[in-house]
């Protein structure tokens, strides 16, 4: 079993960080071009996988515009760095409630915009 983990680990981290190497944004790159760090972790699979793991991506704290996070989402409130459910934001329940008023309106015969 350890002769097969000591493949295995070695072989997923490898498998990851190229993935990892190759979906990462040019500009969230460090220190080499992206296609010299994909070549570093293809041939030197241990090395470079962990080289690019530390040193190679820049990192982005959670909530923050570059992590893919909710800041600035109308999901969250608090600076963007909680995420928030619908039915507590009250945003999202004023747009449920105005969007209410206006099918209402339709549905009478009435101009929704109160025109």
């Amino acid at each position: 079993m350890l002769r097969v983990l000591m493949f295995l680990v070695p072989l997923a981290l490898s498998v990851y960080a190229f993935i990892d190497c190759i979906s990462t944004k040019d500009e969230d790159v460090r220190h080499m071009p992206k296609p010299l760090w994909a070549i570093l972790v293809l041939v030197f699979p241990l090395a470079g996988s962990l080289s690019w793991l530390i040193a190679g991506k820049k990192r982005h704290p959670a909530g923050t515009p570059g992590s893919g996070g909710s800041a600035g989402s109308p999901w969250s409130r608090g600076g963007g760095q909680q995420w928030v459910a619908p039915d507590d934001n009250p945003e999202f329940l004023k747009s449920l409630r105005d969007e209410d008023g206006d099918e209402d309106k339709k549905g009478r015969g009435e101009d929704p915009k109160g025109d």
